[in-house]
């Protein structure tokens, strides 16, 4: 069971009236020499580093490479615990969670790139968030987990996932769309609805640029996840609600890619342009001397 295109993969679903999640688990067994069982085991400690670079900021302060950031998550959850949110609890969790889990990458910690590590908060945020609040099973988040991988499998094969190549709608975006057809795969949507979510995932986010301050992954890269974490969920919640999008994921992804390639340099990962070339951020470049 092979598929190399969306609409591939969603002829697929029908045909054999599987889920997108099972499906990459019978194509993962059809193209590797390993059993469901050991899929499953990887899967697992995929989720278990992700459950603790979720965990590991609110338990003690991290010091990152440049120390642009640090604490945010923490002040979140406080304001989340003091009822003082305005986005309530999951949009609150998630976008917390996604922040904590870039705290841990700039400060040298364990986290699974998904699919880069400049973008690693997004899927972990929202899944995770969404599991607490509704208090769902590992199973059904590790069922969100091969959908994503699913997802991010045909941007990585038809586009881009690097900021340096296709700017940060290839790193955040891409995450973005993947963790958008995860949660709603999860709440019980079709693979029709999960195409939809990660569409408009892409298109919301389609342009943004990657300029990285004193070429860090740090600031504006933190809270980038945070609003790819948000619109993940959005599009998520549009899907569900049977709110369409007129264009095919397929289309959306080779329109992600063109648009990146039509990115001047300075806006793709070289901390030349951007948030990295205002007063502020030049003023910061000391740190990577």
């Amino acid at each position: 069971m092979n598929f190399n295109y969306a609409s591939e993969l969603l002829e697929l679903c029908k045909k054999n009236n599987l889920s997108i999640s099972e499906v990459m688990i019978r194509r993962e067994l059809a193209n590797t020499n390993t059993t469901r069982e050991e899929i499953i085991q990887k899967m697992t400690k995929s989720l278990n580093i992700m459950k603790n670079a979720v965990k590991a900021p609110l338990e003690a302060p991290i010091k990152t490479m440049g120390g642009l950031i640090g604490g945010e998550e923490k002040k979140l959850i406080d304001r989340l615990k003091e009822g003082k949110t305005l986005s309530g609890s999951v949009t609150t969790k998630a976008l917390a969670y996604a922040l904590g889990v870039l705290e841990v990458n700039t400060g040298m910690g364990i986290i699974v790139a998904a699919p880069t590590a400049g973008a690693a908060g997004v899927v972990p945020g929202l899944l995770l968030a969404l599991q607490e609040e509704f208090n769902l099973s590992d199973e059904c988040v590790l069922n969100g987990l091969f959908n994503a991988s699913a997802i991010g499998y045909l941007l990585m094969r038809n586009a881009s996932v690097a900021g340096a190549e296709a700017g940060c709608q290839a790193e955040v975006g891409s995450a973005s769309a993947m963790a958008a057809a995860a949660a709603v795969e999860m709440m019980g949507g079709t693979p029709e609805q999960c195409m939809y979510a990660a569409s408009t995932a892409l298109q919301n986010l389609l342009g943004l640029v990657c300029d990285p301050v004193a070429g860090l992954v740090e600031v504006p890269c933190q809270a980038r996840n945070g609003i790819g974490t948000t619109n993940s969920l959005i599009c998520a919640e549009m899907a569900l609600a049977g709110i369409p999008n007129i264009i095919p994921l397929d289309e959306m992804i080779e329109c992600m890619y063109s648009v990146g390639k039509t990115l001047p340099s300075e806006l793709r990962e070289t901390a030349l342009g951007g948030c990295a070339k205002t007063p502020t951020g030049c003023s910061k470049c000391y740190l990577v001397k």
